[in-house]
């Protein structure tokens, strides 16, 4: 936890109410995204016992599974869900748009849009994980034949659960990490995973304050846990019975109904309260203006989106179930790439961000007291624009001479700290800057900053991260076990046919 952080989460309880962390909103919301609230039955394997599934909040469909150690019900239950899971994803292959690559010696064309799953926390999340790992390796011929909307759900759940580990992505949103990543609380991280208790201290309700809110969302009768494992005394005292009740009735179609209908509302009232505040935390992210870089991350999303469905339309297999060891290199290598790509950018989007390496001398603000806009390098083979500015800050600077510095509001300029020159008011910082003016020995008006101009300085950058070089997967060395013998196949050992097993890494 950095420093600001903890300040802030101290302040939180000092006032009795959440504070802001952040100043924009650093995720796009979906106009419309599919919310899944998921619960599992205690004691089994990601046993799917309900959800809550829809795109609005008065448009709930309630999936339920009266004995979730029954394989054929657990696999119409994921039937179900592919019925409103797969159509949902063919409202965002729509339009398209034209992209040129190849320095626009060729195009390619992306959605538009693309699809955003919101879970009430990470525990969803591994449930998409777990559940598309159960199905998508299911066959639809053969023995224990299922239809093929299943397994080809479990294709698209995989693709949203590895999303969900995609720093910046807004395709899956596990809606406690989002309200973390713009609140602070003055509870630990851990009770910052019980969204009603998280909700608790960002919105406490009228007359309360966020300890009394979140002391109240720990009653389980009142706030019944957000998914996907339940409460024991609900399963002990209520949910147990109603499904012995519904499995003594094995041969009586209507009593079978009636004690299915009871179990059903009991589990919707297990979910509804998660649901509506689902939907209300949605909200109060939608009160927080999008950052500036938000749009761009979600054109990721609808590259990633789109080479999907691009692998399903040509009939590419499903994931496999564990990656051989150039593709496990490259992914980890692709998130690193994203994760620091996202650091940057959020922290040029937003000065409560900055602030953090402000605190640590990563950058500075400061005043422009000169400048030489002018100015011309001929100290090479041919004479270069390289204005110089002065900058005078109070805060600690804690780059050496030499070091390259970049401003969020100039980020496609350089500037080379020259001199630095600590005085008892503060540190007088003489940069020469490149790049950003146009290709003339005249800088292009407002390029360089002028007198009295305020700007922030950091050595962050968001420039682009060349990837690295991986060898064919054929050419894996024996090192790292060789060359992969198949490319889809569930791991030996792992019987496919069993969607309650686990284990794997996906």
């Amino acid at each position: 936890m950095s420093t600001l952080r903890a300040l802030a989460r101290a302040q939180a309880l000092a006032a009795g109410r959440a504070q802001p962390v952040a100043t924009v909103r650093h995720l796009h919301l979906a106009e419309r995204p599919l919310v899944v609230v998921p619960l599992t039955m205690a004691g089994e394997a990601n046993a799917p016992l309900a959800a809550l599934v829809g795109a609005a909040p008065d448009e709930a469909r309630l999936l339920t599974v009266a004995q979730p150690r029954n394989r054929d019900q657990r696999l119409r239950f994921a039937s179900e869900l592919a019925e409103i899971v797969l159509p949902f994803l063919d409202e965002h292959r729509g339009a398209t748009e034209a992209v040129p690559v190849d320095r626009g010696r060729d195009v390619r064309h992306r959605y538009v849009d693309a699809p955003q799953v919101v879970v009430p926390n990470p525990a969803g999340v591994t449930f998409l994980r777990l559940l598309g790992r159960a199905i998508r390796f299911r066959r639809v011929d053969g023995d224990h034949p299922v239809p093929p909307s299943v397994p080809l759900l479990g294709q698209w759940l995989t693709f949203f659960a590895e999303r969900a580990e995609h720093p910046g992505s807004a395709t899956t949103v596990a809606l406690t990490e989002a309200l973390s990543l713009h609140w602070a609380t003055g509870q630990s991280v851990v009770e910052d995973l019980h969204l009603p208790a998280l909700l608790g201290w960002i919105d406490p309700p009228p007359g309360q304050d966020g300890p009394t809110a979140s002391a109240l969302a720990e009653d389980p009768d009142r706030w019944p846990p957000a998914g996907p494992t339940t409460d024991p005394e609900f399963d002990n005292k209520v949910l147990a019975p109603a499904m012995a009740a519904y499995d003594a009735t094995e041969g009586d179609p209507r009593a079978r109904e009636a004690a299915y209908a009871h179990l059903t509302g009991l589990l919707r009232g297990q979910l509804a309260p998660t649901w509506d505040l689902v939907w209300r935390g949605l909200s109060l992210l939608r009160t927080l203006p999008a950052g500036a870089r938000v749009a761009g991350r979600f054109t990721g999303d609808r590259d990633s989106f789109t080479g999907y469905c691009e692998h399903v339309d040509a009939g590419g297999g499903p994931q496999p179930s564990r990656d051989g060891a150039v593709a496990a290199a490259a992914r980890l290598h692709r998130l690193e790439r994203a994760l620091t790509s996202y650091a940057v950018q959020r922290a040029y989007d937003d000065p409560l961000v900055m602030a953090e390496y402000r605190l640590t001398g990563e950058a500075f603000v400061g005043e422009v007291t000169l400048a030489d806009p002018h100015r011309i390098d001929d100290t090479g083979k041919r004479p270069v624009l390289r204005p110089r500015i002065q900058v005078v800050t109070e805060e600690s600077v804690a780059v050496p001479v030499g070091a390259v510095l970049y401003s969020p509001t100039r980020p496609g300029q350089k500037a080379r700290v020259v001199y630095l020159t600590r005085t008892d008011s503060g540190t007088e910082v003489v940069l020469e800057l490149s790049g950003g003016m146009g290709r003339g020995r005249t800088a292009a008006p407002g390029t360089v900053p002028e007198v009295g101009e305020r700007l922030c300085y950091t050595t962050l950058t968001d420039t682009f991260l060349p990837a690295a070089a991986f060898p064919a997967p054929e050419e894996t060395p024996w090192t790292h076990g060789g060359p992969p013998v198949t490319s889809a196949a569930p791991t030996a050992g792992v019987p496919v046919e069993d969607p309650g097993r686990v284990g794997a890494t996906r």
